[in-house]
């Protein structure tokens, strides 16, 4: 077999360096360049070089040595992908999209969805140990053919860490920073005669720098691996996360408390408490070398309970949600010579109840417009009192053949069939006064879609490879899209919010793609192009000066861009790496109540995202990285009148192992202590400014045996 004349890679230092080069095909096999291989493509190992789409590498050692407070603090060392901060661990993403909350993004773990679709949360990753975790990949670009709906922008999928080959090992890290940061992080495992055991525990607090935007987590991961025969083998993974946050999201700032007193928190009654379970276990059967059987069954439960910072301005709220979700992942695999031919066949099949319990709060602010402050609050009228569940069966089809040695071509094709079965315990038909809040009768939504994907690879030589692809994706709204439409100033309105929310359409996104990768001399290189267009777009259209919301279908927007991933070896102990993307993201079609903006560019969406990295690195263990963030300028509305000038920042990160037991490490984020907004807009017609974190220092000691 080709694949096993590959080495692995397994230091990464630089996960954006892409080591890439032999073709995975006979005529190449003597070629001998390290490869990287992926799992999200098709939800198994594969080769990074016949994957037909953009795809970027953290590896377990960088998580290890950089350690992040929050996902921002890594993501953006791939390519194309930024993780904005809310607050705690709270974030938005911008992979092919501005910085958005809506659901465009579908987060995995260990391929798993780590929540339904129809129960979407952008914060996902606070619900994984992103910290402890054995890797992150993600996909750029659409997914659905092989994942379904939400895998629009991207897919981000986090993995866990495997158990010890051989023997026992164990670690403990305690850290300490400004602003009461403290963690400990403690894991470890054993081989046993037929597997292994690992797990993790994090705990994590802050005081927060700002007024009131404490938060805790505890998180923990229990992965056991068994083989149970020759040919059958088994994975189960245990996964728990509780977060407690003062503040649902950072409070935005009118700009002179921004620039002169950014630890003003104007929403200090807000709080998020957010508990997440999961549970899976994977059974892969190998009867012969060219086929496998894998069986996924899976259960998760997510909780909220939140007092929205966000909606204090337009349409102030607490609430409570939760979902449950039994699911099966079936998938059969089978090779078979001629062309190297790959064939998979699957279903994923799942069954979500949730609940939504809501009721409007009346508060007592102070002061006006977008610098209200928001102190204390009495729980009015409850108005919106249902239970919801999803349903989702979907096959699916990839096919991969070789025609030639240095072409792989692979199609595949996706058929969802998802309902909503809506019971709602407010009377139907009736608005609850103060504003208007429309409820829509029990019912039953149904959606069908088919998602069809286009590939190939081709090596030109040795070391240079190129793809091409087209993908199409879908998104199903969400249930508080359909059925919890935003307040209305009058009954009548309310009436047509509730009927709007009931016809909300899919979101359809078509993406066409071309890739190189290769080396050049030292030098290791990603590139991608793409054009991805969206139509029928779900998305709350906001009037800026009352705040008010409505959610539409609204037109069309596009998205292109150029993505860069480079990494250069200057010499045995120092290495430059490189993660740069130019993007522009506009509106096509786009009119709505607020204004016709076609033609306009989408808010929050900076053109240029650049991460680059130095590093010196003498021996293992020992490491010293300067990093390079930078955010490009964007629009703060649809209308393009107010603009945010993009920010640049310094980080600093080292790890000294002192012996092979003992290491110390520590970071210093916002090095320059740079005055930059984690987020920017509009509110009440003035614009506002989310302040981001000043020069901080955190530092620690780890202890293994």
């Amino acid at each position: 077999m080709f694949r096993t004349l590959c080495t692995l890679r397994t230091r990464h230092v630089m996960p954006l360096a892409l080591t890439l080069g032999c073709a995975s095909s006979p005529a190449l096999a003597d070629s001998g360049i390290l490869q990287e291989i992926t799992v999200t493509g098709t939800r198994e190992n594969r080769l990074l070089v016949e994957t037909p789409a953009a795809v970027s590498l953290l590896s377990e050692e960088t998580l290890e040595q950089d350690r992040p407070a929050h996902p921002a603090q890594v993501l953006g060392q791939m390519p194309g992908v930024a993780v904005a901060v809310t607050n705690g661990e709270g974030h938005t993403t911008a992979i092919r999209q501005p910085f958005t909350t809506n659901p465009v993004y579908l987060f995995l773990e260990d391929g798993i969805p780590t929540r339904s679709t129809g129960f979407f949360n952008h914060n996902a990753l606070y619900e994984i140990n992103l910290p402890q975790a054995g890797g992150v990949e993600v996909t750029r670009g659409p997914a659905t053919a092989l994942y379904g709906s939400d895998a629009i922008g991207g897919v981000v999928n986090v993995l866990t860490r495997t158990p010890p080959a051989t023997g026992r090992e164990g670690y403990t890290s305690l850290e300490t920073g400004q602003n009461g940061w403290r963690r400990l992080l403690a894991g470890g495992g054993a081989a046993t005669a037929d597997g292994g055991w690992r797990a993790d525990l994090n705990l994590t607090a802050t005081d927060g720098w700002r007024e009131r935007t404490a938060y805790e987590r505890q998180s923990g991961t229990l992965r056991w691996d068994k083989t149970l025969d020759s040919s059958n083998r088994l994975r189960t993974v245990l996964a728990f996360s509780e977060v407690r946050q003062q503040t649902g999201a950072n409070s935005p700032l009118v700009q002179a408390d921004y620039e002169n007193n950014p630890t003003r928190n104007y929403f200090p009654i807000a709080f998020r408490k957010v508990s997440a379970l999961r549970l899976s276990s994977t059974w892969d059967s190998d009867p012969d070398a060219a086929t496998r059987l894998s069986l996924t069954p899976y259960y998760r439960h997510d909780g909220m309970d939140l007092l929205a910072s966000f909606s204090l301005n337009s349409d102030p709220t607490v609430y409570t949600t939760q979902n449950a979700s039994y699911g099966l992942m079936a998938k059969w695999r089978r090779d078979f010579a001629p062309l190297r031919t790959r064939l998979i066949l699957g279903a994923d099949m799942e069954d979500s109840p949730g609940f939504r319990r809501e009721n409007r709060i009346l508060t007592t602010p102070t002061g006006s417009g977008a610098a209200r402050v928001y102190r204390s609050y009495t729980k009015g009228a409850r108005i919106y009192d249902y239970d919801v569940t999803y349903r989702g069966f979907s096959p699916y089809l990839h096919l991969e053949f070789s025609p030639t040695d240095r072409l792989r071509i692979s199609l595949g094709l996706r058929h969802d069939s998802i309902a909503y079965a809506f019971d709602n315990h407010l009377p139907a038909g009736a608005v609850v006064a103060g504003p208007y809040y429309g409820q829509a009768a029990s019912t039953t939504r149904r959606f069908s879609h088919a998602s069809p994907k286009l590939g190939l690879t081709y090596a030109l030589d040795a070391q240079t490879h190129l793809y091409a692809s087209y993908n199409h994706g879908f998104r199903v709204p969400s249930e508080n899209q359909l059925f919890r439409p935003a307040r209305s100033a009058t009954p009548a309105a309310a009436g047509v919010a509730v009927q709007s929310a009931l016809g909300l359409r899919p979101i359809k996104a078509n993406q066409a793609e071309l890739g190189l990768r290769g080396r050049a001399g030292r030098i290791d290189y990603d590139i991608a192009l793409y054009d991805l267009e969206k139509q029928d777009d779900i998305l709350s259209a906001r009037d800026t000066i009352t705040n008010l919301t409505q959610t539409v279908n609204a037109g069309k927007t596009r998205h292109q861009g150029i993505e860069l991933g480079a990494g250069l070896a200057l010499s045995d102990a120092w290495r430059a790496d490189l993660a740069l993307s130019q993007a522009e993201h506009h509106y096509q079609h786009w009119l709505t109540s607020m204004g016709d903006f076609s033609g306009k560019e989408i808010e929050s969406a900076p053109r240029r995202l650049v991460n680059a990295r130095l590093t010196w690195q003498p021996r293992a263990g020992n490491r010293l990285q300067l990093e390079w963030v930078g955010i490009g300028a964007y629009w703060l509305d649809a209308a393009n009148t107010v603009r945010y000038p993009g920010h640049h920042l310094l980080n600093l990160r080292g790890n000294w192992a002192i012996t092979p037991a003992i290491a110390v490490f520590g970071s210093v984020y916002n090095l320059a202590s740079t005055r930059y907004a984690d987020s920017a807009s509009i509110s009440s017609g003035t614009p506002v400014y989310s302040p981001g974190l000043p020069r901080t220092l955190t530092a620690g000691v780890e202890l293994r045996w």
